[in-house]
């Protein structure tokens, strides 16, 4: 295990982790899959409550309570654009836990041209990730996880191959219902390039916490991204910010500059039981709001909620989350575990 996070840290070294959005490859990586993820603002890594679909943000979450879990997602995203995640766990006796999935995206059909303009037929887009992850517990209150990720993509005639690993820490304080966790993702190269050139991978590095509350049915999440890099925002080139000098806006003072770039990279969830099988959730996006808002009308853009429910043997859930007034993203999700399902019958 020494030799191992000794592996991960002179990984976090390389010179390709200072890539954010538009800069990488196999961007539909970093989406999110669970419903449950979805409506608690984006990214959950701390949250250690049995769910399946969490291990695909933090492969350390999964244990043998999970033992022959099944997940099953569907996401309407924009225009014709859809994508899903299904998985599957069970136990290695004594070794720790496995679980296999595969997540994919469907870019929908585009029209094909030549240069000249004149339409020559369709062709497809689509992307897939399988997702090999293997647990198990350091001791009584560390967990470790690895999440090894087998990437191909297809654009029209161009198809690429890479490879891909998240790693995952977690520390659990059950005397204190207090979580907390690191994440490493998207470790890798890309093997096959669409060209000679190879790109980048979408590297994060992320911190979580969750605080359950002991008398009242509430839980609380914390996830810092991106902290590989510190400073997120995004500046337009003069050619793009032409303003009028006589209405242009007061430059932000040094400290609101700071807590800026702090809080892009903040995402806050919050969960509340009022009944023993009814969940609803909450969170929020400070990045998404700051890239994506329309200062005229900010309406909920970097808002998200959902619920969930149990109904007998199944956990179903859905979650809302807003990106811009364009449109919101509908999430899908269903948990069963399959024993359970076979006693039942």
């Amino acid at each position: 295990m020494k030799n191992l996070f000794t592996v991960i840290i002179l990984l976090i070294t390389l010179p390709n982790f200072a890539q954010i959005g538009g800069t990488h490859t196999y961007s539909f990586l970093n989406l999110i899959n669970s419903a449950r993820v979805a409506s608690l603002g984006g990214d959950v890594i701390a949250i250690n409550d049995n769910d399946l679909n969490l291990t695909y943000h933090n492969p350390a979450l999964l244990n043998t309570e999970m033992n022959q879990d099944l997940v099953l997602n569907y996401i309407n995203y924009f225009t014709d654009i859809n994508y899903g995640y299904a998985a599957y766990a069970t136990s290695l006796k004594n070794k720790g836990m496995f679980s296999g999935g595969i997540q994919y995206i469907n870019y929908g059909k585009f029209i094909a041209a030549n240069e000249n303009g004149i339409v020559t037929g369709e062709f497809k887009a689509a992307e897939y990730a399988i997702n090999l992850m293997y647990s198990r517990p350091i001791d009584s209150s560390f967990y470790f996880g690895v999440n090894v990720k087998p990437v191909i993509s297809t654009l029209e005639k161009y198809t690429s191959l890479g490879i891909a690993a998240d790693f995952g820490v977690l520390y659990q304080n059950s005397d204190n219902l207090l979580n907390a966790a690191l994440v490493i993702k998207n470790l890798g190269t890309q093997l096959k390039g669409y060209t000679n050139e190879r790109e980048t991978l979408p590297f994060n590095i992320q911190l979580g916490i969750s605080q359950k509350l002991r008398h009242a049915p509430l839980r609380f999440s914390v996830t810092l991204n991106h902290l590989e890099k510190p400073d997120l925002t995004y500046d337009i080139p003069e050619s793009e910010n032409a303003t009028d000098p006589f209405f242009a806006e007061p430059e932000e003072s040094k400290i609101d500059q700071i807590a800026d770039q702090v809080m892009r990279h903040v995402i806050l969830g919050i969960e509340f039981s009022p009944l023993e099988n009814l969940y609803v959730r909450a969170g929020y996006n400070y990045r998404r709001r700051k890239e994506m808002l329309i200062e005229s009308k900010t309406s909920t853009i970097g808002f998200s909620w959902g619920f969930g429910v149990k109904i007998s043997k199944f956990h179903i859930s859905y979650g809302r989350a807003t990106y811009h007034l364009a449109g919101a993203t509908d999430h899908f999700s269903i948990t069963t575990n399959l024993e359970q399902l076979k006693k039942q019958w």
